[in-house]
């Protein structure tokens, strides 16, 4: 939340209101989330009902309509969109306060831009080669983001796109933009680290619920996120760790097919 001037004593209730507000916009971006994505997929429905009749929307035929998966995919950027403005809206107070500023969106002081690229980068592919080894090990069921990029093509590359364009992005500034330094200002540093990990890594269980290992390598990204936040006092490091992370990630569900491929034969 936006850095406010020192209180007189007993006002700390201001401190927990910005808390109030942090947890309300968290809220909100999971329950947008939730409906965004349905409402963009509606008028296809309808379609299919009414060319269909009620059999079209049977659970069966619904897991298995590949341009219905498309679309609640596709329903995920508008939410992005949605919910980007209302963490604006939340930080500057309705516009007025800096955005960027004031969720840190800056470099460490101490380093240079280009050591601590080179650093956020080498932590993410670190990072990522932890939890290949962990998921390679440990294997598990497929997941529902398996299934969802397994769907089709189209919706194979909208997932990869999103995942590098505008996840990491909106999730960095809510999470750790907008809750973290709420929370930390009122009760330390290692509680907000707890929480907001917890936060962020508990909103992909029900994705990741059928494998465990998945689950565990979400917790350590999320910790590792939030604490190069805690650490530098920036949201730029865990922004780069994010999109990196989710970078290699994008280009290995779009090659996925190739990959495969070439392993059988």
């Amino acid at each position: 939340m936006p850095e406010r001037p020192p209180a007189p004593a007993g006002t700390n209730w201001l401190a927990w209101l910005d808390v109030i507000k942090a947890f309300g916009l968290w809220i909100l971006s999971v329950l947008i989330l939730g409906v965004v994505p349905i409402l963009v997929a509606a008028p296809y429905l309808i379609y299919k009902v009414s060319a269909f009749g009620q059999a079209a929307i049977l659970p069966d035929a619904l897991k298995s309509d590949k341009m219905l998966i498309f679309y609640s995919v596709i329903g995920i950027i508008p939410a992005h969109v949605l919910t980007l403005y209302l963490a604006y809206l939340v930080v500057t107070e309705d516009g007025r306060r800096p955005f960027w500023k004031s969720i840190r969106w800056e470099w460490p002081a101490g380093l240079t831009p280009t050591i601590v690229t080179l650093l956020s980068i080498l932590t993410a592919v670190v990072l990522y080669g932890v939890a290949f080894g962990v998921t390679s090990l440990y294997g598990g069921e497929k997941t529902d983001l398996d299934m969802l990029i397994e769907s089709s093509v189209y919706t194979r590359v909208t997932t990869a796109f999103i995942a590098f364009a505008t996840a990491p992005l909106i999730e960095e500034v809510v999470y750790r933009g907008v809750v973290y330094p709420a929370v930390e200002k009122v009760l330390g540093m290692g509680f907000a680290i707890t929480v907001v990990s917890l936060l962020f890594a508990g909103v992909h269980v029900f994705q990741y619920r059928s494998n465990v290992a998945v689950i565990l390598v979400i917790t350590l990204l999320s910790i590792t996120l939030t604490v190069a936040r805690a650490v530098t006092g920036k949201l730029l490091p865990s922004f780069i760790i994010h999109l990196v992370f989710n970078g290699v990630q994008s280009v290995l569900i779009v090659l996925a097919p190739f990959i495969d491929k070439s392993a059988g034969k």
